[in-house]
């Protein structure tokens, strides 16, 4: 049954909307009622001939006020139905096309008719909703900028907030969470059915103003990289000096900053095999020389170890290379060494390699 055969239905149960006009006395006219009244005698009026009226598309908060409206509405006489039913009906007739409601809503329209390239676009556009959503925007945010707000915020709102980011990324933030926080967490999901979608129309204001005024960082690199960086570029006699005096100062400092340090000793333990030829196509010939040259007496573990995964030809011959010079003073033999490991940290910054963590 379509909405105007409905109330049809309804008028004729009743009385047609012109008898009931000229069945009410003149003197008595319709009772003044709100848009969101009239909609709700509407709604009544379908709901009592059997014809849904779509709430399901409703939100939330307009499902509340309507059956909030409903509920305060009491008796409805024949001269105010009859006059809302004809200022519907009225609107019906002369309504000629309907365009679906949002972009979401759009793109189920056009299924089949789009190319997937343009539906893809689209779909991503339409998940990220208002732009004066604050959900909208906090789920667009990356992982690293919302972790922080599950370290600090109360168990309830880190709940809200995983659920209303996407099942992936709330996953992946719950997993990096220490066990027990993410068990609390994770209860305290059941305990958001009674949450208010004003409510969580606040928090998110809270979380997302909280974001956007947080001052951004004046350094990408934590200081614990940072001073592992600097000291990667010392010589191994001032690095274990300056280690020593961070020992003093800070000790928990120290140890972190040491976990940090990537040197040409480290490379047996943090370099895959796989990677060493990637890695010496980025040294120059003369500066991979002088390098092996002087870590076969300071680090011969690491010159063994990019020797032996390489071609069995280039590696002799770099053997040959590096014996037959003379041991090189001990200044350019570091320098030429950090020149490798600089190598190596910018293959990594770029993504071609990846270290093995300093724990594994």
């Amino acid at each position: 049954m379509t909405i105007q055969q409905a109330i049809g239905a309804s008028q004729s149960d009743a009385m047609d909307v012109d008898e009931m006009r000229d069945a009410t006395p003149r003197e008595i006219t319709p009772r003044p009622l709100s848009p969101g009244q009239k909609a709700a005698v509407i709604v009544r009026l379908l709901l009592g001939q059997g014809v849904s009226p779509g709430l399901d598309r409703l939100t939330p908060d307009q499902q509340a006020r309507l059956a909030r409206t409903m509920a305060g509405l009491g008796n409805i006489d024949r001269a105010t139905l009859a006059h809302v039913v004809q200022e519907f009906t009225g609107r019906l007739d002369g309504l000629a096309l309907t365009f679906p409601a949002g972009l979401s809503d759009t793109l189920i329209l056009l299924d089949g008719h789009i190319s997937p390239i343009a539906r893809d676009g689209l779909r991503a556009e339409a998940e990220l909703g208002d732009a004066t959503d604050p959900w909208a925007r906090l789920a667009a945010m990356e992982p690293d900028r919302l972790r922080p707000l599950l370290e600090q915020e109360s168990a309830e709102v880190c709940a809200i907030l995983l659920s209303k980011l996407g099942v992936a990324k709330a996953a992946g933030l719950l997993a990096d969470l220490p066990p027990d926080r993410a068990q609390v967490i994770a209860h305290a999901v059941a305990l958001t059915a009674t949450v208010t979608p004003d409510m969580v129309t606040r928090i998110g204001e809270h979380l997302f103003q909280q974001m956007t005024t947080r001052p951004q960082p004046a350094f990408r690199a934590s200081p614990v990289d940072r001073v592992g960086a600097i000291l990667n570029a010392v010589s191994g006699a001032a690095r274990d000096t300056l280690l020593e005096g961070l020992d003093a100062r800070d000790a928990g400092f120290a140890a972190e900053v040491r976990r940090a340090i990537f040197t040409f000793h480290h490379i047996p333990k943090r370099v895959e095999a796989t990677d060493v030829p990637r890695i010496l196509r980025r040294v120059e010939p003369d500066v991979l020389n002088t390098a092996l040259a002087a870590g076969l007496k300071s680090a011969p573990l690491s010159v063994e170890f990019l020797l032996e995964n390489m071609s069995k030809r280039m590696a002799e011959q770099l053997r040959d290379e590096a014996e037959a010079i003379p041991t090189p003073r001990e200044d350019d033999g570091e320098g030429a060494m950090a020149q490798v490991v600089s190598a190596i940290r910018a293959l990594e910054e770029e993504g071609e390699i990846r270290l093995i963590p300093p724990e594994d």
